[in-house]
């Protein structure tokens, strides 16, 4: 019935209709302030999460040494050393608690621990929803760009309302922020890039039209 009610309408009338209903969605959207263009710490460390491949080298002790993968329990288990937890640790950290656990079999070991296979923890990925050409969860690194994000994802579909995208910022209480992708991958902008923070999710929705 609403459809054929369109049909009937003249052109000059169905545009002012149109028009009327663009506004009004326009002005029920909520709106958010910008995402702060610059949000890296300097003092920021990688920790270890499920998925990340550690390579463990103990020193004068080659048949100790490996590379392991991190569980999906956030745990690894080496040679003397069972169901070791990792996640959410430093390599430095990961390497100390090495040394303690062999500590009980061989005099003073020397640890040194290094991720070969990034993955982190899934409280610091990006994720990106929506009308992304291919939706995903990224690792986090460090002075990441929305632009790297949308480069990632492959861009937006062409129902995609770039300018009406919002990030979801979870390391701060769920606040969230709208982002211009639009006017950063089909204008060029490079005032819209702004940088992404551990956890954030991206949220792209349609456009009405």
């Amino acid at each position: 019935m609403v459809r054929s009610l369109f049909l009937k309408m003249p052109g000059g009338v169905l545009c002012a209709v149109l028009l009327s209903f663009a506004v009004l969605v326009a002005g029920c959207a909520k709106s958010y302030p910008p995402a702060p263009a610059s949000v890296a710490s300097a003092d920021y460390n990688y920790v270890i999460g499920p998925g990340d491949s550690v390579n463990i080298v103990v020193w004068r002790n080659p048949e100790l040494s490996m590379s392991v993968p991190v569980r999906p329990d956030g745990r690894i288990t080496t040679p003397l050393v069972e169901d070791l937890p990792a996640i959410g640790k430093s390599a430095h950290t990961l390497a100390r608690d090495i040394e303690k656990a062999l500590s009980n079999y061989i005099r003073d070991p020397v640890v040194t621990v290094v991720v070969t296979n990034f993955v982190g923890p899934y409280s610091e990925q990006i994720r990106v929803v929506g009308e992304a050409a291919k939706p995903q969860v990224l690792s986090y690194r460090q002075q990441m760009t929305l632009l790297d994000v949308m480069i990632a994802v492959g861009g937006m579909t062409d129902f995609a309302d770039g300018n009406h995208a919002t990030i979801l910022r979870t390391s701060e209480g769920n606040k969230q922020y709208s982002v211009r992708l639009k006017d950063l991958l089909k204008r060029g902008d490079v005032s819209a890039n702004v940088e992404v923070k551990p956890g954030d999710v991206l949220v792209i929705p349609q456009s009405w039209f």
